[in-house]
Parts: C-alpha cells; sequence; structure tokens
C-alpha cells in the first residue's frame, strides 16, 4: 500500500486573499474522501524516517525556530475601507487608528496584511466597529492639474476622510496545528491554514512598517546604501522571510536578497540613463522623438510613480502612457472652458519656460486628459524595477547577492537581531510568540560519488570523482561515445581581419582537441569558412538563404554549422530557429574573443557540446542503475526518466505565449541521451496544456529506440511553486496516465512525479569549521558545503516526502541546494534510494565534467523551453506571428505553435 495524506498547500498571504481558480478549493473532508478518485488531492508522504547512507556532516540552516501557544486565541477581523486606498495608505490608517483608539480595541497592538486582514491577540470591545479617519492626503479634485489651483489653493492643506468598517471573522487558536506538526499528530489532517496565515502577518508586520515590501522580501537602506547598476536603476539589499511548517516545528526562513529599484531622478536624466538613443538628449532639446523611440519611452516609463518638482505637493502621479502631441502643441480647456497652450500655462503660473518642447508629456490619468512636461517630474523612490535588466545590470544585481557562505550567514543573523527585521517589533511579546535568534542546527549526510565510466579508446577508461568538488577531467580518457562529424561548415558574422585570421588555427586545435576526446571532427569542412557582415543577422530572409546554401553544398547532409558571431547579437534567435526548423543542421556559436584566447578548457567544452548535439554522450555511470538499485530496477525492465518545465514571458508581457517543453531519456540501462518535445501554449499557463501528447510521443520515440515500452517512467517536474502542488499533481498526473493508457492498450507504468526547486531560500552552512581536518577531506575552509550534502530530516517537511540535495560545488557567492519534493510514488523508493538515484544522475549531464545543480532531465526540460522561448520572442519581434489587438483582455489572443522541427533534429539534443 502506498502512504499517502490529504494535500493541502501552504498558501502564501497574497493567494490566501484572493483565491484563483488554480488555488486549492477548501472541501468537506469526508466529502471528499467518499467521492474522489484515488489519485486526486493525496501527496505521497515520507516513506521512512530518512536516509542513512553517506558519513554525517553537522549544518547550520538559515530557518529560525518559532514557538506558540497552542491555547493563545487570534481574533481574525475583516476591515473595509471606503474609499479604497492604496496600500500605504491603508497602513497610515491603520496606524492612525490604533493609536488614537487603543480602549476600544481593548489596548491591544493588532497585526494587519495591508488588504483586507486584521488579527488582534485581545478581542476588541465590540464584534463591529466603525471609526472615521482623515489623512493629508491631497484630494482627487486638487489633483487635477490644469487652471485647478491658485497658490493659496495649493498650499492649505488637504485632508480626506475615509471610514473604517471592523467586522469579527473568526476566533482561532493553534491546537490544529501544533497537532499537524506533532509527531504524534493524524496523518490525514491538512494543514490548518488560518492559524499559520496569522502568525505570517504577524511577523511581516513590523518589517512591512520599516522597509520597501517586495512580494515576500523586504528592502531597506539600513543594511547598505543602494549600488548604481546603470540604466537607471539601483540595486538595494534586502532579505526574504517566510513562515515555514517543518520537522522541528514551525520556522522561519529568513535569508539575504537583493533587487532592483528604479533610481529616483528626474525624468529627463533617467532616461539618458535608461535608452542608449537618447544619452545626448540634453543637447537635443529641438529634436522630436520618431515613433519607434516614442514606443520605446513609453514601455520605459509606463506604470512609474513620479512626484513633480514646479510645486510643493505630496501627491504622486502613476504614469499610463505619453501624449501623442510634442508638449509645444499641447492645449487643454481650463475650468471655463477656454483653451490654455500648456507651455503658457507653465510660464504664467510658475514662471518657468519648458526646455523640452519637442518631447511628448506624461499622461498620468487612465482615462482623463492629464499632462505633465517630463523634466518637472521626479521618479519615486522605493519602486522595483519594472524592465527587463540588460545582462551587464545583472551581472551587478547577482554579483551584489553574492556573498561566501560566512558573509551572507553574518546578514541573516544580523537581520534577525537588528531593528528592521521580523523580531524588530512588539508583535512577539503581543502574540506570545518566541522566535529563536540562532539558526537552526541539524545534521546532513555527504552521498558517495558514482564511479564513472569513459570510452574504450582512452587510456583512463573508468574514474570515481575524488576531489573536493567532484570535478573530474578527461586528459587521459575519451568521452563514453564519441560521434564522427564528417560533413560540417562554419559561417563568420563581423568581426576584424585580425580576428578572421584565426579561424584556420581555431579549426586545427578545436579537431585536434576533438580527436584527443576520442571525437572525430573532419580537419576539412564542406565549403571553404564563409564570411558574412554582421547585419546578415538583422536580415532573416538572408540568413535563411546563406543557410540553405551551405546546407545545398553539402548535398543535404550536414551535420553541423559552428557559428563565429563578433558579439552577442540578438539574431542569435534567428540562427537557431532557421537552423533547426528550416534547414535541419545543429549549430554551435561561439564569440571571437574566446577564439583569440583559444584555452584548452575552452575547446573542451565546446568539444563535448558539439559531440552532444550531434549524438554522443560525454560520461556513463560504471555501475548501471539496475546494479545500483537492485529492489526496483531490471535490466530487462526500462525506466524512462523525464523532465518537464514551463518558462513564461517577462513580467511586463501581458500577452506572449508561455512554453513547455518535457524531455525523455532514450536509452536503458545508461539513461543519458534525452529527446525534446516542446509547446507553446496559454500566456502565463503553468498546467501543461499538451503533456499527455508530448508524453505519447516521446513513449513512441522510447519504443523505438529499446523495442519496449517503460516499465517505470520517474517524471521530474521543474518551475511549479508550492501554491500549485495540488492542482499540478491532480491535472499533470492524469494527462501522464491517460497518455499510457489511451496510445498503448492496458499499459500503466509505475509513475514517480517529483517536483524540482531551485527558487527557494533555504541555505546551508557548515557547523564547525574545525571539522576540516577529519571529515571526509573536504575542506571547509572553502566554506560552501561539499557536493553531496543531503537533507532529510528537522527543516523539511513535518509528513511529506521531500529533501535538500545539493549536489554540486559552489564556486561563487553560497551553494543553494535543490528542493526535491515527491508528489507522487507508485515505485516506492526509499528516501535512500531516491536520493542516490538523484545525485548519481548529476554526474551524467552532457556539457560538464562535473555534478550539476539539479537532475538532468530537469535541466534539459529548462534549456529546451528556453529554446522555445526564443524561436517564439524572435518570431514575434519580426512579426512572423500575429495576434488580433482589437481581441478583449478578458480572451487572450490566440497562441501561436512553434515552428516544427526539422525531422533529423527531432531526435537529437539539439537544445544542449
Amino acid at each position: 500500500m502506498m502512504n499517502h495524506v490529504i494535500y493541502d498547500i501552504d498558501l502564501a498571504p497574497k493567494e490566501l486573499q484572493k483565491k484563483t481558480k488554480s488555488s486549492f478549493k477548501e472541501v468537506d473532508e469526508k466529502k471528499l474522501i467518499s467521492t474522489r478518485k484515488p489519485q486526486e488531492v493525496i501527496v505521497a508522504i515520507r516513506p521512512d524516517s530518512g536516509g542513512q547512507e553517506g558519513p554525517v556532516i553537522s549544518l547550520l540552516a538559515n530557518h529560525f525556530l518559532v514557538k506558540f501557544d497552542s491555547s493563545q486565541k487570534i481574533y481574525h477581523y475583516n476591515v473595509e475601507i471606503t474609499p479604497h486606498p492604496s496600500k500605504d495608505v491603508a497602513r497610515a490608517i491603520k496606524h492612525k487608528l490604533v493609536h488614537n483608539n487603543s480602549e476600544i480595541l481593548s489596548g491591544a497592538l493588532p497585526a494587519y496584511d495591508g488588504r483586507k486582514n486584521l488579527y488582534s491577540p485581545i478581542e476588541f470591545q465590540n464584534d463591529k466597529l466603525e471609526f472615521y479617519i482623515s489623512l493629508p492626503i491631497l484630494t482627487s479634485k486638487s489633483t487635477s492639474l490644469y487652471g485647478e489651483m491658485n497658490d493659496r489653493e495649493e498650499k492649505r492643506e488637504q485632508h480626506k476622510l475615509f471610514r473604517i468598517n471592523i467586522k469579527l471573522v473568526s476566533k482561532i487558536d493553534g491546537k490544529e496545528l501544533a497537532n499537524y506538526l506533532s509527531k504524534d499528530g493524524d496523518e490525514g489532517i491538512p494543514l490548518p491554514q488560518d492559524y499559520l496565515h496569522a502568525l505570517d502577518v504577524v511577523l511581516r508586520e513590523s518589517p512591512t512598517e520599516k522597509c520597501i515590501p517586495v512580494g515576500r522580501s523586504f528592502y531597506s537602506s539600513s543594511m547598505g546604501r543602494g549600488k548604481d547598476i546603470g540604466g537607471g536603476a539601483v540595486g538595494l539589499r534586502g532579505f526574504f522571510q517566510s513562515l515555514r511548517p517543518t520537522q522541528q516545528g514551525l520556522a522561519l526562513n529568513v535569508d539575504f536578497s537583493v533587487t532592483a529599484f528604479h533610481e529616483s531622478i528626474g525624468v529627463i536624466p533617467y532616461l539618458q540613463k535608461r535608452l542608449e538613443f537618447l544619452r545626448d538628449l540634453s543637447q537635443r532639446k529641438t529634436t522630436e522623438l520618431t515613433c519607434e523611440e516614442r514606443k520605446e519611452v513609453e514601455k520605459a516609463l509606463k506604470n512609474i510613480r513620479v512626484f513633480v518638482c514646479h510645486r510643493e505637493t505630496v501627491q504622486r502621479y502613476r504614469v499610463y502612457g505619453l501624449t501623442e502631441e510634442a508638449t509645444e502643441n499641447i492645449w487643454f480647456p481650463d475650468r471655463d472652458g477656454k483653451n490654455l497652450r500648456l507651455m503658457s500655462y507653465f510660464k504664467d503660473h510658475y514662471n518657468y519656460d519648458i526646455q523640452f518642447r519637442k518631447l511628448p508629456c506624461l499622461q498620468i490619468s487612465r482615462s482623463k486628459p492629464c499632462y505633465l512636461p517630463m523634466e518637472l517630474c521626479v521618479i519615486c523612490e522605493g519602486q522595483k524595477f519594472l524592465g527587463k535588466l540588460s545582462d551587464d545590470q545583472t551581472a551587478k544585481i547577482l554579483k551584489m547577492g553574492c556573498q561566501r557562505p560566512g558573509e551572507r550567514k553574518a546578514i541573516i543573523e544580523g537581520v534577525m537581531r537588528g531593528n528592521v527585521g521580523p523580531t524588530s517589533g512588539d508583535q512577539e511579546g503581543e502574540f506570545k510568540l518566541q522566535v529563536s535568534r540562532e539558526m537552526t542546527k541539524l545534521t546532513g549526510r555527504i552521498l558517495y560519488p558514482p564511479k564513472l565510466k569513459l570510452g574504450d579508446g582512452g587510456h583512463v577508461r573508468n574514474l570515481t570523482p575524488s576531489r573536493h568538488d567532484r570535478q573530474w577531467n578527461l586528459l587521459d580518457g575519451h568521452v563514453f561515445e564519441g560521434t564522427t562529424i564528417e560533413r560540417w561548415a562554419l559561417i563568420s558574422f563581423g568581426g576584424t581581419p585580425e580576428q578572421k585570421s584565426h579561424i584556420p588555427r581555431f579549426i586545427n586545435q578545436l579537431t585536434q582537441r576533438c580527436e584527443q576526446l576520442g571525437i572525430f571532427l573532419n580537419k576539412n569542412t564542406v565549403i571553404s569558412p564563409q564570411f558574412e557582415s554582421i547585419q546578415v543577422l538583422n536580415n532573416v530572409t538572408l540568413l535563411e538563404s546563406k543557410l540553405n546554401r551551405i546546407q545545398r553544398i553539402a548535398s543535404n547532409k550536414l551535420q553541423l554549422l559552428i557559428c563565429i558571431m563578433e558579439k552577442k547579437h540578438k539574431g542569435y534567435g534567428d540562427l537557431k530557429r532557421i537552423a533547426e526548423t528550416s534547414v535541419g543542421v545543429v549549430s554551435q556559436c561561439c564569440l571571437y574573443p574566446n577564439l583569440i584566447k583559444l584555452s584548452s578548457q575552452f575547446l573542451a567544452n565546446l568539444a563535448l557540446k558539439i559531440n552532444a548535439k550531434v549524438g554522443g554522450c560525454t560520461v556513463a555511470l560504471y555501475n548501471s542503475l539496475p546494479s545500483q538499485l537492485p529492489r526496483l530496477f531490471n535490466i530487462d525492465e526500462p525506466v524512462m526518466f523525464m523532465g518537464a518545465d514551463v518558462t513564461h514571458p517577462h513580467p511586463l508581457d501581458d500577452s506572449s505565449p508561455s512554453v513547455a517543453a518535457v524531455v525523455g531519456s532514450m536509452n536503458w540501462p545508461t539513461a543519458n541521451k534525452y529527446i525534446s518535445r516542446i509547446r507553446s501554449q496559454t500566456h502565463r499557463q503553468e498546467i501543461i496544456a499538451d503533456l499527455g501528447p508530448m508524453v505519447g510521443e516521446l513513449l513512441d520515440d522510447f519504443y523505438q529506440e529499446v523495442e519496449k515500452l517503460p516499465n517505470r517512467i520517474i517524471f521530474f517536474r521543474d518551475g511549479v511553486s508550492e501554491t500549485q502542488f495540488h492542482k499540478v499533481l491532480q491535472e499533470e498526473l492524469q494527462s501522464i496516465k491517460q497518455a499510457c493508457s489511451s496510445r498503448f492498450h492496458g499499459y500503466k507504468p509505475f509513475i514517480t512525479f517529483v517536483v524540482v526547486q531551485k527558487r527557494h531560500h533555504t541555505r546551508l552552512f557548515p557547523a564547525d569549521t574545525d571539522q576540516s581536518s577529519t571529515q571526509n577531506n573536504f575542506h571547509f575552509q572553502y566554506e560552501n558545503i561539499p557536493p553531496g550534502t543531503v537533507v532529510d530530516s528537522v527543516i523539511t517537511h513535518p509528513k511529506e516526502f521531500d529533501f535538500y540535495l545539493c549536489s554540486h560545488w559552489g564556486v561563487k557567492g553560497t551553494s543553494r541546494p535543490t528542493h526535491y519534493h515527491v508528489l507522487w510514488d507508485e515505485n516506492q523508493f526509499t528516501s535512500d534510494e531516491l536520493q542516490k538515484l538523484v545525485y548519481n544522475l548529476c554526474f551524467t549531464f552532457v556539457r560538464c565534467t562535473k555534478p550539476i545543480s539539479l537532475v538532468p532531465p530537469a535541466y534539459y526540460a529548462h534549456l529546451a523551453a528556453y529554446r522555445g522561448r526564443l524561436y517564439l520572442e524572435r518570431s514575434e519581434s519580426l512579426g512572423l506571428f500575429r495576434s488580433d489587438s482589437t481581441l478583449s483582455r478578458a480572451a487572450p489572443p490566440k497562441t501561436p505553435p512553434l515552428p516544427k522541427l526539422s525531422e533529423n533534429i527531432k531526435k537529437l539534443m539539439f537544445y544542449c
């Protein structure tokens, strides 16, 4: 029998307030048990007390134990504020209300989520209360921008009156939560969300008052000055916090965080920093924007909040767009209906001559014509950067967040003891909480690395990675399966004459390096190297004709196209799409600067990628999976490993499709070659819509290769948040099962469904640096935990089957272990078996000679989904896909399909 519990997910506060259709629907438990199918709304529980294999290592985790008094009642009140305020204003209202009405509120210091929920440790005098609060905010009438304000009117402090209705919703205590967290608790009960959510709001109260909240993180200048990252953005330091149920009880997960904010400067200097074509804006005051430039400016400013500097006011305005007309051509009617010229108005009322008269104005109303000249506006502080960060900005943000473990640990401990963190207010005492200031002490285990098998042609034919970073080299060895590449070509885009002169040396050294690795790359290309202008990458039609010509010369049998570029170029996406969907050839791109250095490592990495794309593989496990896990795996009963991921468009994109990818292993027992299926689907849909057909096609391919259907399917699903666990389990597992039974009559493989998470905030630190001389030869002066470190107790789920595995060596910053959460397990893995399987697979990734940070099927699915996104983005920007802009937002535009892969590409790992 499988062990399962009814599944109820740990919803974040935002989702609790406004449950979407995809959120967990609360149902009566007895009704659920009597009516559901066996596979619905249940999740696998931990099969044992945890793994036993591997030497023990002492660790610290950034989880801080939160003890609560289970008898402490929390009174949950619903708050209605009229007119509806922003979150900042709502908080100001709550602050004034509590300060002025202490007696009516029984002296309580309630916690507020900024929306509709108020939590108090003491019951108020009445279950229904009504208050009126006046705040010094400009009224909407006085914010009209033209002809409305004489100076007396403007300087008079305006007050806005708000009505606040407070109503008792429920009285809750922590007994159910304590029972759930207890080792002796009933395994069938769902997680009591109400009390957990209340405590989460309580612990967020003080940071929310003192910091800039963004999602579940808080940012404050008290954690260090902001850093200019260019392009009108600054990086701010802060911290993440989340209250989680764990085996040790409730724990507050706190981590260091960095994100980008808009720089608080004038709109004109902001645009000069943000947009390359406006760098010289101060010198071109008399030049109008082109249509394309105007679109770029509008895109850069849309939804940003600004304030004005030509008069005193606390009002903040949101930018909804730009005016069609330049500032010098804008007229508006005053209160008497008389037409006024905007430039004259500012001269007459403020004695200000508008300088940038050729620029459009900011439109700061959604419906009415309300305009502000750009030069009189300043970007408000504390706004998360809305645009897509450039490569340079991203690198600077990553560098800011790249702390070595010791430094990161000190920052986190500083937050817990500091004056802006979760324990900096009075809430802890008010709600009878005891929050530890010490990180959680726990033990992990270090899994042993697998023995690896190399190719037969080399001097070294097997090895066990013994270095502290578990990396190995192929100096005296061949790849496990080297390919033969007889027909290939090289094309160059751009580059100086001096750079181009390095091509013959590059070809010579690459073919030699391939030979050393057991890969045959013909010394002669099918056509002499082709040198094209970088501009060819801007012309899709021309680019396609150039690539087709090379394919024709190769008699349509071209195996590889190496493309050298002088710099990164947006045409990279077009090149990949054309090569893989039209021409039918795998390609390998590289940059001229790397060609000139031509290090042995660069050549080896290039050779490994080429070999994998053309059909080879780098390494295999010396002891096959059936010999390592004999209880589960049999050489005659094939197993298929699958990975799936969904990639979504940029946050500001409100219409482009999402892209789903599924990969499957095609060889057994080696299990190191994966082919892919990629589909576009509805905008931001997390569930894979075509999972059934995609799985079915991969099963067809597996049957062709192995001549048997897999007896077991191990499915690794990436990119799923905890709020989606239930929906993904219910819908995608059903899709997989239907694909199996509908395609092959009576076919029911044993399925294990594992969610893989990298985007979490749990960090592990070595507990004692004195252990370096005795413990497993791992030198803790490196600070990061060693590869193979696994944790499946204390900080993991109280009941469900999950573990943290750090399979890679962290070269920079602090290692982030990958979180594996088993939602369904018909194969009945033990903890040791699944942990060993996942860790061993991490050594089989085709692109490098070291274990990677997450299980390869999930990584390959991520790469394949990224390739699909690349096809889509370039096709959209070139107008190859057209969506009807007149469609209402209620009905998203029809999802354009991805271009079909060429038949000779489909079964190759072209995406890696």
